[in-house]
């Protein structure tokens, strides 16, 4: 990739370690072991990034980088492949796309050099933002490409041609099947989210995809577990990766404070209001293990004048855009959601979030509860649970290494008689027993420490 840029007149200059270079590429004096740990902070026009990117990183107010971006932009920037672990939330769109950008130059047709793979419509959406932020001074053309959606104008940004190309894995098989996109002439290759890429069985084509890339290429990898299933892709897909892990070793973060709320099945409604009612909250995101559900507690949540949106796979694109904008821009203070969206929402100052369903699996609770506390920030999760569902709380226990405290709200009747079933409401048995001896009452449900 150039080391010049055409966004700016004139030569651009690299800033790196204290020192300039004007208009090319710097000998970088790294030692990549095993696992590299990253050097003394700094900020951001101290990684090696052009003016123009710095320029756009102080534009969108951030401050100095996080680890992730810390570690993760020197080595991208030399051209190494990339496999990197960490907490979601953690700022690795930034990890990958600023030195990216920094390594592309000025725009160049007719073939994408750049190509970036999402689990979720509404993870490659955010992407994309965030590049066409990162390179308004750039001249780089973004091209965005998923489906729900008609294929006519992202076949035309295609044919127009795009530096970048982000992208789900079965729109773009799309469009490698009826030859509208070549990826011969690809510089880059990012697989972001590859863990919720294997959930959702979509690893077969991410190899196929992998297979139709140049094998002279630069490869990023990004997952917030690597079990093995993932670390047979890696082998497949990169070559001499260096490696970073941030949080390893603790998969919730810890700037989220998360309790559970043992409760009857015929009360877990009740308490989530009486849960709204006293917490002082910026915006919810409420998770339901099915469409029905979000549907349904969306509906009893207006009916309490609450302003909701609700965000799941029965949704048009046009609904799930107007829902996810609505609700990062304040239209809407809660957000109702199943875990397909999970990873796909990225909204700053969400503070907090609710499980009204126990996740299906461990990982899942990680990343519903990630949505929350992002960039450091603090944030409060719960977790509604029925007695039926105490050996799903000891398997999130073990996943993350750590006790959930168990919580009563203060002031709520769990011996009331559950009102009247609606349909798909469950059973009505009531709690009859804590799920753990630390089970205490709490006031004031938010700003806990575990």
């Amino acid at each position: 990739m150039p080391g010049s840029e055409t966004g700016d007149a004139g030569q651009d200059e690299v800033h790196l370690g204290g020192r300039s270079v004007i208009g090319g590429s710097a000998d970088f004096s790294l030692a990549f072991g095993p696992f590299h740990r990253g050097i003394r902070p700094m900020p951001f026009n101290k990684l090696g990034l052009y003016s123009s990117i710095v320029r756009a990183v102080a534009a969108k107010g951030y401050g100095e980088p996080t680890p992730i971006q810390e570690q993760a932009i020197p080595v991208v920037l030399t051209g190494r492949d990339l496999i990197a672990s960490a907490q979601t939330g953690t700022g690795k769109t930034a990890a990958f796309a600023l030195p990216i950008l920094n390594r592309l130059g000025g725009h160049k047709l007719p073939a994408p050099r750049v190509l970036v793979l999402e689990p979720t419509r509404e993870l490659a959406a955010q992407v994309d933002e965030a590049f066409r932020e990162f390179s308004q001074f750039t001249g780089l053309r973004t091209a965005l490409i998923h489906g729900g959606v008609g294929y006519g104008a992202q076949r035309n940004a295609l044919h127009k041609g795009s530096d970048i190309v982000i992208a789900t894995v079965g729109r773009l098989m799309d469009f490698l099947h009826e030859r509208a996109l070549r990826l011969d002439q690809l510089e880059c290759l990012v697989l972001d989210e590859v863990d919720r890429m294997l959930d959702m069985g979509f690893i077969n084509d991410v190899k196929k995809i992998v297979s139709l890339c140049p094998k002279q290429r630069q490869t990023l990898f990004f997952s917030a577990t690597v079990p093995p299933e993932i670390e047979a892709v890696a082998r497949f897909a990169l070559h001499d990766p260096v490696r970073i892990a941030i949080g390893r070793a603790r998969p919730v973060n810890e700037s989220v404070t998360h309790a559970i709320y043992p409760v009857s099945p015929g009360l877990k409604f009740q308490l989530l209001l009486a849960l709204l009612a006293k917490t002082d909250f910026h915006s919810v995101l409420i998770f339901t293990r099915t469409k029905h559900g979000a549907d349904r507690i969306a509906h009893r949540l207006k009916e309490a004048r609450h302003s909701v949106a609700v965000l799941h796979g029965n949704r048009s694109q046009a609904q799930r855009t107007a829902a996810l904008a609505g609700f990062k821009e304040g239209k809407y203070e809660v957000m109702v959601a199943t875990d397909i969206a999970a990873r796909g929402i990225d909204v700053a100052g969400v503070s907090h979030v609710i499980n009204y369903d126990i996740p299906m699996t461990p990982d899942d609770y990680v990343h519903r509860i990630g949505r929350t506390g992002r960039a450091a920030a603090i944030g409060d999760a719960f977790t509604l649970v029925t007695p039926a569902e105490a050996s799903e709380v000891r398997q999130i226990e073990r996943f993350i290494k750590a006790s959930i405290p168990q919580l009563k709200l203060e002031g709520f009747d769990y011996r009331a008689t559950p009102p009247p079933s609606r349909a798909g409401e469950g059973d009505r048995s009531e709690l009859s027993h804590p799920l753990h001896a630390n089970d205490r009452n709490h006031p004031h449900p938010s700003r806990r420490r575990a």
